[in-house]
């Protein structure tokens, strides 16, 4: 059975830092693509940001770009999410996310498992 378990979130001043974390197990994970989503409340889940199997190309949603950076560690299964100059708009669930669809995918449907979230606060 395929988990992902995330970690790593809180509340944190606008301006600061958080660094995301998700672990997989389950899944051959250097075999997949992997994302964050984000979901606020009322609204669609959105594309954060993807990262291929090797860690050598990634895809990032225009509002992230330049302050999120993704990464992975295949040896440990694990996957990340650093998020700098944090705004209140990055106020969010972020979701991890594995897929097996080609290129660096960025509709949901397209990813098979999902983690269960965890909550990023950023205050004003």
């Amino acid at each position: 059975q395929v988990h992902l378990v995330e970690s790593g979130g809180g509340l944190v001043q606008a301006g600061g830092s958080l660094r995301l974390s998700c672990a997989a197990s389950g899944l051959t994970f250097s075999g997949y693509v992997m994302g964050w989503f984000r979901q606020v409340p009322g609204k669609e889940r959105e594309f954060v940001e993807a990262i291929s199997w090797s860690g050598r190309n990634t895809d990032y949603a225009d509002s992230v770009k330049g302050r999120f950076t993704i990464s992975r560690d295949n040896a440990k299964n694990t996957l990340y999410l650093q998020m700098n100059s944090l705004k209140p708009e990055d106020t969010a669930v972020y979701y991890c996310t594995a897929s097996r669809a080609g290129g660096l995918p960025r509709r949901e449907e397209q990813y098979a498992y999902w983690g269960q979230g965890t909550q990023v606060t950023v205050s004003s």
